[in-house]
């Protein structure tokens, strides 16, 4: 990545390391800014927060010591300064006797004791510190008992997601378990058992999109990760435990455990183009069912890729103008490729944004519908059998999107285009691929038509005004509802307002009965009269939910 600076870290005499000139490489400002600007630049990508408002995971990151991890932190405090959104990072260490490892490689341990720290490292956390008292209203200080707290609050903020990167020296590295974090960035030499138990740090399984960890080293490791393997393993060990390469992945593998054949990317973009050019068109059973064992083939595949900064470049290259040599040579220049490197890339053929959308809201239309013909009683038994298909849900929520997110979108696109026929067909098709947003696609649209866009001042005001306009129109589709099922006003008012609560509505209890005209449950039409109240109830749930607002 940093051709200047590739010989110290490609280096693995230990006395070199430890040389102080070479100590001082390491730390050179370039160094470090270069190694700080790409983890801000990467940073979504490796922990899945492509999509606009979705969560995804955070990191921890590892440095070789405390004057590290104070020119690491202030170097990210000075480039995002002017960010709307900067990443919330936070820093802890406290004084070990020796910071470098021993034979074993075990990463000396870190005490709550604080009055070995030179004065200048304690000057230092205190100033990190601040920063996280004024970014949780908090106290904690680098007393015993206020620097024992904040490492426990601290421990509680990234589990919980609230802090997006957390640069350590030894602490955290050891017994910490988060299974929100997926990414550990290392700039520390690492070896044999400090070495795994610093990778395993983001091996706890979260769901779907997290199979693995992700590890980025900004040293050679690659020898000493396969000697801590090989070491605490045998000879094939690194075989299992080790992800595939990048071009395993694009181009297909076999399983060495499974002995089954992969498919890699490029053959299923290949299929999908091929057999789906237009997936409105999908209308028969087995084409649904192939399409859904494809896409989801696809999502698995797209899933892991996303940690490869292979693919990051790839996707990248699909907003630069080919036509423009100036453009390519500066894409070429930012991303550190070779003429080979930038020709491998502009021969691979991906979907693109809009092909990816329709993908994705065909995969969600054929989920709903397999979902209400396994639903309805009365049809007829499918000659398709759908057991070997899984629709790979927690795949799609992480690439989610908001509703802050499509309404900052409509502000944008408002900007550039006023035409709102278009500016709808563009909205329909980035709902239509969202799960937790369908519900809410004539809302939305609605809210287009019934707006004059023009005079919203900012993205706030396109926010504020779209929930207003949404509980107004909640408490009239309610109160429609409850007129037009002649529904007891109260008892109706009431179950909707805990099922909006709970964001989901439950025939379980006796609060839906309630809601009901006065009629005998022995009455024929009672049954049927129950759960047609209750599915538009739910449906009405499900495109309110999340807009506030009484009844």
């Amino acid at each position: 990545m940093r051709p200047k600076f590739k010989a110290i870290e490609t280096e693995k005499d230990e006395k070199k390391l430890n040389a102080a000139e070479n100590k001082q490489a390491l730390l050179h400002p370039d160094r470090i800014r270069e190694i700080s600007q790409y983890i801000l630049k990467n940073f979504r990508q490796k922990t899945h927060r492509l999509q606009g408002g979705n969560q995804g995971f955070n990191a921890l990151f590892a440095v070789s010591s405390v004057d590290a991890a104070k020119l690491y932190y202030e170097t990210f405090k000075q480039l995002q300064k002017d960010h709307d959104k900067p990443l919330k990072i936070a820093t802890i260490f406290s004084f070990a006797a020796n910071e470098e490892q021993d034979a074993k490689g075990n990463i000396a341990d870190e005490s709550f004791d604080i009055s070995a720290m030179n004065s200048s490292a304690k000057e230092f956390l205190s100033m990190a510190i601040v920063d996280y008292n004024a970014l949780f209203t908090t106290n904690f200080s680098v007393d015993n008992n206020g620097f024992q707290n904040y490492y426990r609050d601290l421990a509680k903020q990234v589990k919980a997601k609230e802090i997006d990167l957390l640069i350590v020296v030894g602490m955290f590295l050891t017994g910490f378990d988060a299974p929100t974090l997926n990414t550990l960035f290392v700039d520390k030499n690492l070896r044999y058992h400090g070495l795994l138990q610093a990778y395993s740090r983001t091996n706890r399984i979260y769901d779907a999109t997290k199979t693995f960890g992700n590890i980025v080293t900004f040293r050679d490791l690659e020898q000493a990760t396969i000697d801590a393997i090989t070491l605490f393993g045998d000879r094939n060990t690194k075989n299992v435990v080790l992800e595939k390469s990048y071009r395993e992945y694009m181009e297909g593998f076999t399983d060495v455990v499974t002995g089954e054949a992969r498919r890699g990317f490029v053959e299923i973009v290949t299929e999908l183009e091929q057999r789906f050019p237009n997936s409105d068109e999908i209308v028969l059973e087995k084409d649904k069912k192939d399409f859904a064992k494809l896409f989801g083939e696809y999502l698995r595949v797209e899933n892991i890729l996303q940690n490869y900064d292979e693919f990051a470049s790839l996707k990248a290259l699909q907003q630069v103008d080919r036509n423009d040599p100036a453009a390519v040579a500066a894409f070429q220049t930012e991303r550190y490729l070779s003429d080979e490197d930038l020709a491998a890339l502009q021969a691979i053929k991906i979907p693109s944004d809009r092909t990816l959308q329709d993908y994705r809201s065909t995969y969600n239309d054929i989920r709903d519908w397999l979902r209400r013909e396994k639903a309805g009683s009365e049809t007829e038994e499918s000659a398709i059998d759908w057991g070997d298909v899984v629709f790979e849900v927690d795949l799609l929520k992480s690439q989610e999107i908001n509703l802050d997110y499509i309404l900052e979108l409509i502000f944008e696109q408002n900007k550039k285009n006023k035409n709102k026929g278009e500016l709808i067909e563009e909205v329909r098709r980035l709902i239509r691929a969202s799960l937790g947003n369908r519900a809410k696609e004539s809302l939305i649209v609605d809210f287009i038509n019934q707006t004059n866009l023009d005079e919203m001042a900012d993205k706030a005001s396109i926010i504020d005004a779209f929930f207003k306009f949404a509980q107004a129109e909640q408490a009239r589709e309610a109160d429609e509802l409850i007129r037009s099922e002649g529904l007891n006003e109260e008892a109706a008012k009431r179950y909707i307002s805990a099922s909006l609560k709970r964001e989901f509505a439950s025939e379980n209890g006796t609060d839906l009965n309630a809601t009901l005209p006065k009629m005998s449950p022995l009455n024929p039409q009672y049954k049927a009269k129950k759960q047609s109240v209750f599915q538009k109830i739910a449906a009405f749930v499900e495109k309110f939910k999340g807009v506030g607002g009484q009844f």
